[in-house]
């Protein structure tokens, strides 16, 4: 399974959206500063994961919301517990 998922800073409350095939791997990746984003906003805390079938389909779906560039979207889409657009 492939994922979109969103982080939560717990240093500034800023948002990072991102997408992999091992969550548990970029997670880690994340979390102990390999990422140069992450690495300055640490702790972080995972706040939103959505499922997709394909790799091609989670990244489609990180670009659409990263283009958005809106918090109050990420906020809603975390209350929501999904994105309801299709990819």
């Amino acid at each position: 399974m492939c994922y979109l998922y969103v982080l939560q800073s717990l240093k500034n409350q800023t948002y990072y959206v991102g997408s992999t095939n091992d969550l548990k791997r970029r997670l880690d990746e994340h979390k102990s500063g390999q990422s140069n984003y992450t690495n300055k906003i640490l702790p972080i805390k995972l706040v939103f994961k959505q499922k997709f079938s394909t790799l091609q389909l989670a990244r489609k779906a990180e670009l659409w919301l990263k283009r958005q560039k809106s918090k109050t979207l990420i906020v809603q889409i975390i209350n929501d517990g999904k994105i309801s657009k299709q990819f």
